[in-house]
């Protein structure tokens, strides 16, 4: 076996241009949302030419846009492809959803980069551009690892699923659709930008909005009114308050690292129209972390009743109370054992390809893995090159040297999750 996975190792060595190139490629399609076609293509096309059945096809239908687990800024994706490939295996071995997104959030002001953000330049050997990091370049590694296995005729048990999905960004209808299209498996890995650590655990994510009330005056007898601004400020110190409760009830060595593992992020206020008057509303919208061992259920009343409960400490609230609404993007929360096949598979083969001990630890983000793992029934592990700070940020770049990197755990990871039976 060890014959093999080197033989593998040297091929994939071998291929650094090749991926070079395709990362390129990737890069230079412009794959915000609903611009994915292009970049889908490509995808499609190499899932082909390494032997893959293909099934492209666009996202819809009530089954989709009425499911519990949706959300999307739209309904419709005409012209927004999902791409999914099946290798079938030999026999009776676990199969694998290698899981990436190819959506891209917008570049921001070209100003604030050194070179056009889809020119896919080469430098220094990073590949920069938008989406070199989230996650053009874990994509590439799952590409490069597959086309090893095949190349050097790596015969597996197990099937291979590879989902090329869009809409990740804005809460994972890609990935909710190809589940409900039956392309699921045994267990998943999806390559975002961890630095190479291993996330068996993820924090889920919601969106909300409150709107605290107040009473308007003119400005000259502000005595008169009550400012809404001014309860906004006591609203905002008692969430900060909710979030060290919360955070202090979690005692995980995966999080040990993280100084606040399941955030409540306040990242719009909105308030008053006139100088001159007392401010009668103000809107506060944010992002609530959730726990990979709580439900978004259980996370949304803990919200909601402390929000209720403001009123015991600022009578104002009684008649007044805080409306709070759930809106936009939500990423699941999501965990996979300590002792999970896929896992301890991982773990190995990284040691087997760099020498060092893996970094395990919980994901400080969400991904399509909470997804996976809890409406398709596929514990996920996220594992991938890139930093994860760059992603989103102007100039962003990815170390090909790291997608290689990647390429050559994930192409020893198949072989050995994919070779072992399922009855195990």
């Amino acid at each position: 076996m060890n014959h093999k996975k080197e033989e593998v190792l040297s091929w994939i060595d071998h291929a650094k241009q090749e991926g070079t190139i395709l990362l390129q490629q990737f890069v230079r399609e412009p794959s915000t949302q609903m611009n994915e076609a292009g970049i889908q293509s490509l995808v499609a096309k190499k899932l082909d030419s390494l032997g893959f059945s293909v099934d492209v096809w666009e996202p819809g239908g009530e089954e989709l846009t009425k499911h519990q687990a949706f959300i999307s800024p739209r309904e419709s994706f005409t012209g927004s492809p999902n791409v999914v490939g099946v290798k079938k295996g030999n026999g009776n071995g676990r199969s694998l959803v290698l899981n990436g997104h190819v959506d891209v959030v917008p570049e921001g002001d070209p100003r604030d980069w050194d070179m056009d953000p889809y020119s896919g330049e080469v430098k220094d050997g990073r590949v920069y551009g938008r989406g070199a990091t989230d996650m053009k370049g874990g994509n590439v590694a799952m590409l490069l690892a597959i086309e090893s296995l095949v190349r050097c005729k790596i015969e597996l048990d197990g099937d291979l699923v590879f989902h090329s999905v869009i809409e990740e960004e804005s809460g994972g209808a890609g990935t909710l659709a190809a589940i409900l299209k039956g392309y699921t498996a045994d267990a998943a890995l999806i390559p975002e930008p961890t630095n190479m650590k291993i996330f068996p655990k993820q924090q889920g994510s919601m969106w909300f909005r409150l709107l605290v009330k107040g009473k308007a005056a003119h400005g000259g007898t502000r005595y008169a009114g009550v400012c809404a601004i001014e309860k906004a400020a006591f609203v905002l110190k008692e969430i900060r308050k909710l979030e060290k409760n919360r955070n202090d009830r979690i005692n995980d060595p995966l999080y040990k690292d993280i100084p606040i593992p399941i955030p409540i992020n306040v990242g719009v206020i909105e308030g008053g129209d006139w100088p001159s008057s007392v401010v009668d509303l103000v809107k506060i919208e944010g992002r609530y972390g959730i726990s990979p061992e709580e439900s978004v259920e259980q996370a949304q009343a803990e919200f909601e009743t402390y929000l209720r409960l403001l009123s015991e400490k600022d009578e104002w609230f009684k008649d007044h109370p805080i409306e709070i609404e759930w809106f936009g993007a939500r990423w699941l929360p999501g965990a996979v054992h300590e002792e999970h096949g896929l896992l301890k598979s991982l773990k190995k083969e990284f040691e087997y390809v760099t020498g060092r001990q893996a970094k395990v630890e919980a994901s400080p983000w969400g991904t399509d893995g909470g997804l996976l793992t809890n409406i398709g029934h596929t514990p996920s592990v996220v594992f991938g090159p890139g930093v994860t700070q760059m992603a989103h940020f102007s100039n962003e770049y990815i170390e090909v040297d790291r997608v290689l990197e990647c390429a050559k755990v994930i192409a020893l990871t198949i072989m050995d999750w994919c070779n072992q039976p399922k009855e195990d």
